[in-house]
């Protein structure tokens, strides 16, 4: 499908002109330092901008550079990174940093290609990065910005893939700002599910989150709340704090261990 000009200016406009009235504003918007954008975006992951927000600034005031995250323990980065969920992140995040100080100084690369050879860091956050932090005219596709195409070019349609997203996403790219125009599609995207409903059911890439609520998601949570809290605990008196039997802590330990977020020595289990 190809749009043509006259198309794709008219999309810009109602897009742009949509910014003007109704943009959000979010902290990390407000900055191009490399390094608050890309922990900005490993936040953003599955997780909604509401929450992130007073995170992002606890934790850019915890940490405010590349050296002195990397020069953090691990337990630190989770303690300040609880109640976002999905853990494994801070890892990331931790390790990136390491990276970025060990291998090149202390200055993120612009090269998407490069970006995704971090940990956690997926094509979407590798583009987003190199877009939102250097200016690069990358092409990607998220959750806001894919409702916004479903919502325009693909009405009533289901199964809807981002291959045929993306060269629409590419077609109709506001290069004069590409940091605004992303910003304008995600505003826009959001605003629309608003008052709309969600058009990213009709996508291809769709999955409904399972219920959090006794989830083993739950229990990791938990688990690492308590072990942060205390510095370390036996298997059997985490059970009891977590309220689960200890079959399932003693999985859940197990998963976390083999991802390097917490160290057993026998019964004893911490966070590094």
């Amino acid at each position: 499908m190809r749009l043509g000009s006259a198309v794709v200016r008219g999309f810009q406009e109602e897009v742009l002109g949509f910014h003007r009235r109704e943009g959000r504003d979010f902290p990390w918007r407000r900055t191009r330092d490399p390094y608050a954008i890309f922990v900005s975006e490993m936040m953003l992951q599955q997780t909604q901008t509401s929450r992130v927000v007073g995170k992002y600034g606890e934790f850019l005031a915890r940490f405010p550079s590349w050296e002195v995250l990397a020069g953090a323990r691990l337990g630190e980065v989770l303690e300040v990174w609880q109640g976002l969920g999905y853990n494994r992140r801070a890892r990331g995040v931790w390790e990136s940093a390491r990276i970025v100080v060990e291998r090149w100084g202390g200055r993120l690369p612009d090269e998407p290609g490069v970006l995704e050879g971090l940990p956690m860091v997926g094509p979407y956050t590798a583009r987003a990065v190199a877009t939102f932090a250097y200016g690069r005219p990358c092409v990607f596709v998220e959750t806001n910005i894919r409702t916004v195409f479903l919502d325009r070019f693909f009405p009533g349609r289901e199964g809807v893939r981002d291959a045929e997203i993306l060269p629409l996403v590419e077609e109709t790219l506001y290069r004069d700002d590409v940091r605004t125009w992303y910003y304008a599609l995600m505003d826009l995207g959001a605003a629309i599910k608003a008052r709309r409903g969600n058009a990213g059911r009709r996508s291809a890439h769709y999955r409904r989150q399972g219920r959090f609520e006794g989830s083993v998601r739950q229990v990791r949570g938990a688990v690492l709340r308590v072990l942060v809290g205390k510095g370390g605990c036996g298997v059997g008196d985490l059970a009891r704090e977590v309220g689960r039997e200890r079959e399932v802590v003693e999985g859940v330990v197990e998963a976390l261990e083999r991802e390097g977020l917490v160290v057993r020595e026998g019964e004893r289990v911490y966070v590094p």
